[in-house]
C-alpha cells in the first residue's frame, strides 16, 4: 500500500509538470564561475505580478517549474554583483525553455551595508541583525508575540516570560522602531496582545551601534508590524480561531492607499479568549515544608488601532505621522494553596492556606509620532522624530487568605485583603540623526532627549465584615522620573577591497529620581536619586576573506537601568505566604559584549559571543526575614555575570520542494554574588537550545511545515536551575483565489512538553517546582488580500522605517 501511494504521488506530479511550462538556466559571474544560492524572481510582463521564486543550486543552475504560457521577465540578485534582469521571455504552453548561461555584472558593494534579500525566508541574517520573518512560518498561526519569540533564533523565554538573547538577559523591546517603556508582567501582557497576523517580522539586534540608545544589555528586539507598500488601494482581512483548553479568537483588518506623493495606512484589530497557567512548588525553609500549588485562569479581550500617513514632498523630503492605540481588559482568577508541615514529620500537616484571588484589570496605551526626513540621494540625510506615549494600567484584586486544618474541612482563621493598583507612564522623546558621506565613508551624528515619568499607586485594604479599611503600613505610592540626554558620533568606511571598519561613541547623561510616598511617616524612605554620565563605545570590523567567506568582529558597551517594576518595594502577593517585592537600592548594570561571526555563502552563519556584566540585575527567591513560613521573589544586583555563547544559523535546500532550517544556540553562564545579610550566588551552567523548521511543497498547492525546539538545562535569573523542555508543531497551508486567500492550519506543542521544571537553593530556601500553560493548541487562520496588488513602489523610507532597516556593524 505504501508503494502504491508513492507511485501515485510520482505519477500525479509527473502529469502536472508535463502539462505546465518551465524555465531553466545557469548563473555565472563575469569570470564564468558559478553563482550559487542566488535569489531569482519571475514576474509577469503584463502586470509585474510575482509568479515564481527560486534559488540557484551549488552549480549555479536553477529551474522554475509549474508555469503557464505567457510573457515574463526574470531578475536575479547576489551580494557583490549588480542585479541581473532579463526581459522579453515568451513562454509557450508546455514549453521547457532553457536560457543557457546568464552572466552577472560586478558591482562595488559595501559589505557593511549589504543585505541578502531572499524572498521572505523564515530567517535572514544581515550584517547587524537577524530577521525572523513571521510570514515565513505556517506555525505562527494563532500565536502571540511571546510565543513567536520562543521560536526566534538565539532567543529564549523563561517561565516568567522574561526574554533572553544569546543567553543574556536585559533585552530592550521595540515596536516599529519605538521603545516600549514597559517591563516585567506589564511587558509580557502587552506582547501577548500582539497576534501573529499583525506582525510582519522580528528584528534581533544583538550588538547595536552608537546610533541606538545604550539601554538593553542583550541588545534590541524590534517587532515590526505589517504595512503594505504596494501602489494603489490595498488591504487585507485576517480571522483566526484557536482552541486549547479554552478558545481564543483574533481578527484584524488593514488597508492602505499609496501613490507617488502620499501613503495612507490604517489597521484595526481585536481579540478575545481565555488561558491558564498552572505552577507547583515544594519548598524547604526554617525547618518547614511548604507544598504550594497555583492554578490561574485569565479571560481577556482587547482592541487596537493604527493610523498613519507618509507625505512625499518633492524628491528629497518626506514627512509623516503615526498613531497607535490599544486597550485590553482582564478578568483573572488564581487559587494559591500551601500545605505546611515540619521537616521532621512531613506527613503531619500543620495547616493549609488557601487564597482564592479574583482580579479585574484594564490596560491601555496611546502613542504618537511625527517624523521628517531629508535625503538628497547623494549620502546626506537628516531625520527628525518627535514621540509621545501614554500608558495606563489599573487593577482591583480580592484575596481571602483562609487557613484550614490538615483535612481541609475546618476553617481555623481567615484574613481578607483587597488591592487597588494603578500605574501611569508618560514618555516623551526628541531624536535627531544626520549622515554625510565623508573621506570615502559615512559620518553619523545625532542626539536624543527622552523623559519617562511613572506614577505607581499600591493600596492595600483589610476587609472586615465586607468593609475595606486601608492598611497604611502596607500601602504606598511610588513615583519615578528618568531623564536621559544622549549624543553620538559614528563613522564607517571600507579599508581597501576586503576590509570594512565602523566605529562609534555614544554618551548618555542619566538623571533619575524615585520617591516612595508612604502613608505612615515612620515608613517613609529617602528618595532614590541617580545622576551619572556614561560612555558607550562600539566598533565593527568586517573582512571578506574570499567570495564565499565573510568574517565580522563587533564590540559594544551597554547599560540596563532598573525601572519602576523592580524599584518599587511594595509587596505583590499571591497569598500571605507568597509574594514579590521590588528593590529601591538597585544599581544600573553595565555590560561589555564582543561577537565574532563567520558567514559562508551568504546564508550559513556562525557567531561566538563573550559578555561580561557587572551589577547584573537578576531575580532571586528567598525566605522572608520576619515570617518563617513565607517566601518572596525580589530583584538584586549580582557582582558579575560572564557568558560565553555560540550560535549557528543553517538553512538548507534538501531537495526540490523541501527546505530546512536549523538554529543552534549554546552558552556557558557564570553568576557570582555575595550579599551582606547572608546568601551567596555561585552558579556555573552550560545550556543549549535547538530550533528547526522543515517546509515541504505538496501536490495541489499545499505546503506543509514541521517545526520544533528543544531547550537543554540552564539557569533563569540568578539561581533557578531548570531542566529540559521541548515542543513539536505541525502546519498546513493552501492559497486560493489567485493567492489572495491564504488558509493556514496549525497544531502547536502537540505532545504538551513545553512546560518547565527546576529548582533553586539560595539563602536557606530550597525550592523545586514545575509549571505549564495553554501551549497545546490547534489554530485555523483565514487571510484575504484585496486591492491593486501590483509591483511595489520604489519606496522612499520615512525616518522610522529607515532607522529599523539600517545595517552596518558598529553604527
Amino acid at each position: 500500500m505504501k508503494f502504491y501511494y508513492t507511485f501515485l504521488f510520482l505519477i500525479t506530479n509527473f502529469c502536472l509538470h508535463a502539462q505546465s511550462a518551465s524555465i531553466k538556466g545557469q548563473l555565472q559571474d563575469a569570470d564564468g564561475a558559478a553563482v550559487i544560492f542566488a535569489n531569482l524572481a519571475l514576474y509577469s510582463s503584463t502586470d509585474s505580478l510575482l509568479k515564481k521564486v527560486e534559488t540557484s543550486d551549488e552549480n549555479g543552475r536553477f529551474q522554475l517549474q509549474g508555469l503557464d504560457a505567457g510573457n515574463y521577465f526574470l531578475t536575479a540578485t547576489y551580494v557583490g554583483m549588480a542585479e541581473f534582469r532579463k526581459e522579453g521571455i515568451a513562454l509557450g504552453k508546455g514549453q521547457q525553455l532553457d536560457l543557457g548561461k546568464l552572466s552577472f555584472s560586478p558591482a562595488a558593494t559595501d559589505l557593511v551595508q549589504a543585505t541578502v534579500t531572499a524572498d521572505r525566508a523564515m530567517v535572514e541574517v544581515k550584517p547587524d541583525r537577524t530577521v525572523f520573518n513571521v510570514q515565513g512560518t505556517i506555525n505562527s498561526t494563532g500565536a502571540d508575540a511571546i510565543e513567536l519569540l520562543r521560536k526566534a533564533p538565539g532567543v529564549t523565554v523563561d517561565n516568567n516570560d522574561n526574554v533572553n538573547v544569546l543567553g543574556r538577559a536585559g533585552v530592550l523591546v521595540y515596536v516599529d522602531g519605538k521603545r516600549l517603556p514597559l517591563g516585567g508582567q506589564d511587558l509580557s501582557n502587552y506582547l501577548k496582545s500582539l497576534t501573529a497576523d499583525q506582525i510582519d517580522r522580528i528584528d534581533i539586534i544583538t550588538n547595536p551601534g552608537a546610533k541606538y540608545e545604550a539601554e538593553g544589555n542583550a541588545g534590541i528586539i524590534d517587532i515590526r508590524l505589517k504595512k503594505d507598500e504596494n501602489l494603489g488601494a490595498n488591504g487585507s482581512v485576517n480571522l483566526t480561531g484557536s482552541m486549547g483548553r479554552y478558545a481564543q479568537t483574533f481578527g484584524s483588518a488593514s488597508g492602505n492607499y499609496r501613490n507617488k506623493r502620499l501613503n495612507l495606512f490604517a489597521t484595526l484589530g481585536g481579540a478575545k479568549g481565555k488561558g491558564y497557567n498552572d505552577m507547583a512548588f515544594f519548598s524547604k525553609q526554617n525547618n518547614l515544608l511548604l507544598d504550594e500549588t497555583n492554578k490561574s485562569t485569565n479571560e481577556w479581550q482587547n482592541g487596537n488601532a493604527r493610523l498613519g500617513a507618509d507625505f512625499f514632498i518633492g524628491k528629497k523630503h518626506t514627512a509623516g505621522f503615526l498613531f497607535s492605540g490599544f486597550d485590553q481588559n482582564f478578568d483573572r482568577g488564581n487559587t494559591n494553596r500551601i500545605a505546611l508541615s515540619q521537616q521532621v514529620a512531613p506527613e503531619a500537616i500543620d495547616s493549609i492556606l488557601v487564597a482564592r484571588n479574583t482580579a479585574v484589570e484594564d490596560r491601555s496605551n496611546f502613542t504618537y509620532n511625527l517624523n521628517y526626513r531629508f535625503d538628497n540621494s547623494k549620502g546626506r540625510t537628516l531625520n527628525l522624530d518627535l514621540d509621545y506615549g501614554k500608558y495606563d494600567m489599573n487593577g482591583d484584586r480580592y484575596q481571602p487568605n483562609r487557613y484550614y486544618n490538615a483535612s481541609e474541612t475546618v476553617l481555623t482563621s481567615e484574613n481578607i485583603d483587597s488591592f487597588n493598583t494603578s500605574t501611569g507612564i508618560d514618555i516623551s522623546t526628541f531624536k535627531l540623526d544626520f549622515e554625510e558621506e565623508l573621506l570615502g565613508g559615512k559620518l553619523g551624528l545625532g542626539t536624543k532627549l527622552s523623559r519617562v515619568a511613572s506614577d505607581n499607586q499600591f493600596l492595600v485594604f483589610d476587609v472586615n465584615n465586607g468593609i475595606p479599611i486601608q492598611s497604611d503600613s502596607l500601602s504606598n505610592r511610588f513615583g519615578y522620573t528618568e531623564n536621559v540626554y544622549a549624543g553620538y558620533v559614528s563613522f564607517a568606511r571600507p579599508l581597501g577591497e576586503k576590509w570594512n571598519l565602523s566605529a562609534g561613541l555614544r554618551a548618555e547623561q542619566t538623571d533619575a529620581d524615585g520617591e516612595l510616598k508612604a502613608f505612615r511617616e515612620d515608613l517613609q524612605q529617602d528618595p532614590v536619586k541617580l545622576k551619572y554620565l556614561s560612555w558607550f563605545p562600539s566598533a565593527g570590523l568586517t573582512y571578506q576573506a574570499a567570495p564565499m567567506h565573510s568574517i565580522a568582529l563587533n564590540y559594544g558597551r551597554r547599560i540596563n537601568r532598573p525601572d519602576y517594576n523592580v524599584l518599587n518595594p511594595f509587596n505583590s502577593r499571591l497569598s500571605e505566604l507568597s509574594y514579590e517585592r521590588g528593590n529601591p537600592n538597585l544599581k544600573p548594570e553595565i555590560v561589555n559584549n564582543v561577537e565574532l561571526g563567520w558567514t559562508y555563502a551568504y546564508r550559513f552563519n556562525f557567531k561566538i559571543g563573550y559578555s561580561r556584566t557587572v551589577d547584573q540585575i537578576t531575580r532571586l527567591i528567598g525566605p522572608d526575614e520576619f515570617d518563617k513560613r513565607a517566601s518572596f521573589i525580589t530583584w538584586a544586583n549580582l557582582a558579575s555575570q560572564t557568558i560565553w555563547s555560540l550560535n549557528a544559523s543553517l538553512p538548507f535546500d534538501v531537495r526540490k520542494g523541501w527546505n530546512a532550517y536549523f538554529n543552534f544556540n549554546a552558552s556557558h553562564v557564570n553568576n557570582q554574588a555575595t550579599y551582606p545579610k547572608g546568601g551567596s550566588v555561585d552558579v556555573q551552567v552550560y545550556t543549549y537550545n535547538i530550533y528547526t523548521q522543515q517546509t515541504f511543497d505538496l501536490p495541489y498547492g499545499f505546503k506543509a511545515e514541521v517545526s520544533g525546539w528543544f531547550s537543554g538545562p540552564g539557569v533563569w535569573g540568578g539561581v533557578f536551575l531548570y531542566e529540559t523542555s521541548w515542543s513539536l508543531n505541525l502546519g498546513l497551508q493552501r492559497k486560493f483565489l489567485q493567492n489572495k486567500l491564504n488558509v493556514r492550519l496549525s497544531a502547536n506543542d502537540i505532545f504538551y512538553e513545553s512546560g518547565w521544571e527546576g529548582y533553586s537553593d539560595f539563602n536557606g530556601l530550597y525550592s523545586e517546582g514545575h509549571g505549564n500553560w495553554d501551549s497545546r493548541r490547534v489554530s485555523l487562520s483565514l487571510s484575504y488580500n484585496f486591492g491593486n496588488q501590483k509591483v511595489k513602489s520604489r519606496k522612499r523610507e520615512t525616518g522610522m522605517e529607515k532607522e529599523a532597516e539600517r545595517v552596518g556593524g558598529g553604527q
